[in-house]
């Protein structure tokens, strides 16, 4: 008797794609980007969308089609009518945090199925990481046969992690980076997370750290350049183009663009060698699931959030 089987990926290229090479099963496919914005822990709510709708419309001028999530998130309602729930989610940050609100969601639905984890990242002879999309169709099916079926543990873990991205203290985040599970990137996405707040000497996040150092190291002739070298370079982040536009944006106090370069300013070779903190010349006005980014920094010696001396109690 051939089982039932329910997909849920990570976005429509990768349904597409399932689609194309005749996968058996229905496809459920997750349209959202979690890791920026704010969030609440009980996802398919009036109130959960709304949020999502005012952040993504506001910082990004994208539509939220409302109707296009509730339609996906509605064939969660008979997912204990399948045999097995199969999660096709990547190495990255941006996945992950999807992953874990996804797994929160299936147990907030009463999900009694066996639940499994394809996931990409590191392929052997492979340079660098390997998106599920970017897998040959004989690859990804080595992965789909070898999906992990994540356990009690493993749950229990994403479930967590998803409270306490919603909650207002992400060090409570941590102790996760060393609890052992089944979701191989989980640790290193969420040391990539903590990063994400400015650090106490220069004031930038990792990311936008790295940013400045792309200027600094290689010839950029315009934005648009910039942004693919960010988007080649930006590691387990696996942001897309329009948040490194973004983030590339508000970075504009640390480089002189001209037609034919892009090169650092003062500010931002202050910046590289940690000299001034431009904390307060920023933007951090910015959520994180429960966290304003202005709120915290993070202190690299003693790894860990702090709370901003003019918002602590």
């Amino acid at each position: 008797m051939t089982k039932k089987i329910l997909h849920i990926t990570n976005g429509s290229s990768l349904t597409s794609y399932l689609e194309k090479e005749k996968y058996e099963g229905k496809i459920v496919t997750w349209h959202e980007m979690l890791c920026e914005g704010p969030t609440e822990k009980e996802i398919d709510t009036p109130s959960f969308f709304k949020k999502r709708k005012l952040f993504l419309e506001s910082v990004y001028n994208v539509e939220y089609d409302e109707s296009k999530i509730k339609k996906e998130i509605d064939k969660l309602k008979t997912i204990n009518n399948y045999d097995e729930a199969v999660l096709w989610f990547e190495y990255d940050l941006f996945c992950h945090i999807n992953m874990i609100a996804v797994i929160s969601l299936l147990k907030q639905k009463g999900i009694r199925i066996p639940l499994f984890l394809v996931c990409s990242g590191r392929i052997e002879k492979e340079k660098g990481l390997i998106g599920l999309n970017e897998l040959s169709p004989k690859q990804l099916r080595e992965h789909y046969l070898n999906k992990i079926e994540l356990n009690i543990e493993d749950i229990a873990t994403a479930q967590k992690a998803w409270r306490i991205y919603c909650e207002g203290d992400h060090n409570l985040l941590k102790p996760l980076i060393t609890r052992p599970s089944n979701f191989k990137y989980l640790s290193i996405c969420l040391k990539a997370h903590i990063k994400r707040f400015p650090d106490t000497r220069s004031g930038l996040s990792t990311l936008e750290f790295n940013v400045l150092k792309l200027i600094g190291e290689h010839t950029i002739k315009s934005k648009h350049h910039l942004v693919g070298y960010v988007l080649h370079y930006q590691g387990y982040y696996g942001f897309g183009d329009i948040q490194i536009v973004r983030i590339i944006d508000n970075l504009k106090i640390f480089y002189v663009e001209t037609v034919d370069t892009l090169k650092l300013n003062r500010n931002g070779y202050l910046a590289l060698e940690n000299q001034k903190n431009f904390r307060n010349a920023l933007d951090c006005n910015f959520e994180f699931g429960g966290v304003n980014k202005r709120e915290f920094q993070f202190d690299k010696k003693a790894n860990k959030l702090i709370k901003t001396t003019v918002n602590a109690n």
